[in-house]
């Protein structure tokens, strides 16, 4: 007997775009946040708005023409796109840098020959093969979302270059709630995922701070990690199986729950970015909604006494589904660009608890968790944490998605503001968090560095720094590329990995041999002329990038 659910449910389609300052659920600064910044930074002078679509150069498609009908024969000429601004629009991620290409022209950022939605698996399948026939670089795209040059449009050795939008692979296609399977196409984004779900009483439970554009796909193809991973899991702990398409062919993958048939050959296309494979479908493990959730704050004594008592946590196997530790500098510019801190009661309330180096830890719990809780709550206050009740949780709870607008603000007022994220086992955390740090001071003129516990292991933990600066507006992308390659130095080769949830992409790929060795990267190249001889598929990420063009 059949228990699996066919749905066949799709959601409706979206404009693309940015989050942005004129954006919806844009935030603005108080003034107060920003004198508080400018004190800690120096002052930010803005200097360049959006360029508009007119303002930076579109050369011309270099599509061949009988590629060009062959794609259109398969997807419809309305699903073939060569307009200027449709290309610009899937021309880069939202990095800092990508941003910031389109606010100064002079750098302009690596445009598409064409955008190419096809409408379900076997059309993604037929437009690889014309690809592969024609030699055209294909760029697959979910929501955008990558921080780390991961669907920026190189073209390696090709002529020519276009990105595989999946939107239009919306479907949630089946629901097995027996096993607790669904399927999902790859173009599905987190939000309608669970609206999907919810009406089978489900969650995935899969919550990035990108959850708002953020595709199953891409969770897939970069082993994204959600905010809740300490309860659920990181995505790749999700997948059961995957259906791809490949220049060779299509190519299906995960029969059981488990299996000793050889190597996991999920585990070599989850994470890898779209240059093996393009992922169609997604079949991922799915848990009933919980009844009910908690969250909450608490306040440890410096980052030390805070990372040794979430590893308390982590090893006695009291971790909440939500853990995010805040060191002392993040705890204070959350509150002060928050509107926090309006007052000196907290503070001096804090100081009769002993409290002189507040680190805020926000805990989440889902469904029944009130023992784990009793215990997590009983070794946090061994550990001397004060608690601050439900609000700090709460209001973490609706900030949650703001990080990427709040950015966008910071953007515009003239900082520069950007993420970095690496993860080490306990031993070497301290460690590794001093290096980096070092590394930002050392490459940025009076910075203001940021750092988080998002992610907590029984061996180790994520450490996620978000790093602000006056813009320097000679040279704007420079000034970051310089940070970011100091705090990649401090990383690789040492006992840490270069990315813990952001992936690869180009900003991390010179990086990559020294974590993997150079037999790994071998095999990653032996594994990609298998599936893509030609070497049509993102070009220039994961492994060290082709020549340009």
């Amino acid at each position: 007997m059949c228990h699996t659910l066919v749905v066949k449910d799709s959601v409706d389609h979206r404009l693309r775009g940015s989050w942005t300052p004129e954006g919806p659920g844009a935030v603005e600064l108080a003034p107060k946040a920003m004198r508080w910044l400018e004190q800690r930074i120096g002052e930010c002078t803005a200097d360049a708005p959006v360029a508009p679509n007119s303002a930076i150069a579109v050369a011309e498609s270099r599509i061949p023409t009988a590629a060009h009908a062959k794609l259109v024969a398969i997807v419809g000429e309305e699903y073939v796109l060569d307009d200027p601004a449709e290309r610009l629009g899937r021309s880069g991620g939202l990095s800092y840098v990508d941003l910031l290409r389109r606010r100064y022209p002079s750098s302009p950022p690596a445009v598409p020959d064409a955008v190419v939605l096809p409408a379900d698996p076997e059309q993604v399948q037929r437009v690889l093969e014309v690809c592969a026939e024609h030699d055209i670089g294909v760029v697959p795209f979910g929501g955008g979302t990558s921080v780390v040059g991961g669907v920026t449009a190189l073209r390696g050795d090709k002529d020519s270059v276009l990105v595989l939008d999946l939107e239009r692979l919306d479907r949630l296609v089946s629901v097995d709630p027996v096993s607790r399977v669904a399927v999902f196409q790859a173009g599905v984004r987190g939000p309608d995922a669970e609206r999907l779900l919810s009406v089978h009483g489900l969650t995935l439970g899969h919550v990035p701070q990108s959850f708002e554009r953020a595709t199953i796909g891409g969770f897939a193809a970069t082993r994204s990690a959600g905010q809740a991973s300490s309860g659920y899991g990181r995505f790749e702990d999700m997948v059961t199986g995957v259906r791809l398409a490949t220049p060779k062919g299509e190519w299906r993958l995960g029969v059981a729950p488990a299996s000793a048939a050889g190597p996991d050959l999920r585990a070599l296309v989850l994470g890898s970015e779209g240059t093996l494979v393009v992922l169609t479908e997604v079949a991922v493990r799915v848990r009933p909604l919980p009844e009910r959730e908690r969250f909450e704050g608490f306040v440890l004594d410096g980052w030390e006494r805070g990372t040794l008592a979430v590893r308390h946590l982590a090893q006695r196997g009291l971790l909440a589904d939500v853990t995010r530790l805040s060191d002392v500098d993040e705890t204070a510019s959350s509150f002060a660009l928050s509107g926090g801190w309006k007052t000196g009661l907290l503070r001096r309330y804090l100081g009769a608890k002993g409290i002189a180096q507040p680190c805020l830890l926000i805990l989440g719990w889902y469904g029944d968790a009130v023992q784990r809780r009793r215990e997590a709550v009983r070794s946090l206050r061994a550990a001397g944490a004060v608690g601050l009740g439900a609000a700090p949780g709460h209001a973490w709870q609706r900030g949650r998605f703001t990080g990427p607008r709040q950015r966008d603000a910071l953007l515009e007022a003239g900082a520069c503001v950007e993420t970095l994220e690496t993860a080490a086992h306990w031993s070497e955390l301290p460690a590794v968090y001093e290096r980096v740090r070092s590394a930002l001071h050392g490459a940025l003129e009076s910075p203001l560095v940021l750092c988080h516990v998002s992610h907590a292991y029984e061996t180790g933990a994520s450490l996620y720094f978000t790093v602000l600066a006056a813009r320097d507006h000679s040279d704007p992308i420079g000034q970051w590329e310089r940070a970011k390659r100091a705090a990649s130095e401090a990383i690789a080769g040492q006992a840490a990995t270069i990315s813990h949830h952001h992936a690869v992409g180009t900003d991390h790929a010179p990086y990559l041999a020294a974590e993997i060795g150079a037999v790994g990267v071998n095999v990653l190249r032996a594994a990609k002329t298998a599936v893509d001889p030609k070497g049509i598929l993102n070009p220039g990420k994961l492994l060290p990038p082709a020549p340009q063009r």
